[in-house]
């Protein structure tokens, strides 16, 4: 979790890209699921574009409660940025297997973020 949210923090793709597996599957709201190194790979090379281009690089996602079962990590977050006109708070679920993270639930809504103008 801890690389994960560093990789994020710095906008660096390989590092991220390195937690998954090539069977590594995504749970996004609304019902969307990622499948796969290749399609996480794009959601990542869009999501780590500059703040000020849509993505989400300048975000620090911060934990606010966190809590293990068996190799599923669950962690409540916070996400803040000069950008933003106030955090956003999500949660994730990180199954984990081998040391890599082989499916990930997440309430991360991009479009829900609040922009400052």
């Amino acid at each position: 979790m801890e690389e994960h949210l560093d990789a994020l923090k710095h906008c660096d793709w390989n590092r991220a890209m390195a937690q998954y597996p090539d069977n590594a599957e995504f749970f996004l709201p609304g019902g969307q699921v990622i499948k796969g190194r290749q399609q996480i790979g794009d959601l990542f090379r869009n999501a780590l574009k500059p703040f000020n281009e849509g993505g989400i690089c300048g975000i620090t996602f911060e934990p606010e409660h966190t809590f293990a079962v068996g190799d599923t990590l669950n962690m409540q977050w916070k996400a803040t940025a000069d950008g933003l006109a106030e955090p956003y708070r999500g949660a994730d679920a990180y199954v984990t297997k081998g040391g890599y993270m082989v499916a990930m639930v997440t309430t991360f809504d991009a479009g829900q973020l609040k922009r400052k103008k």
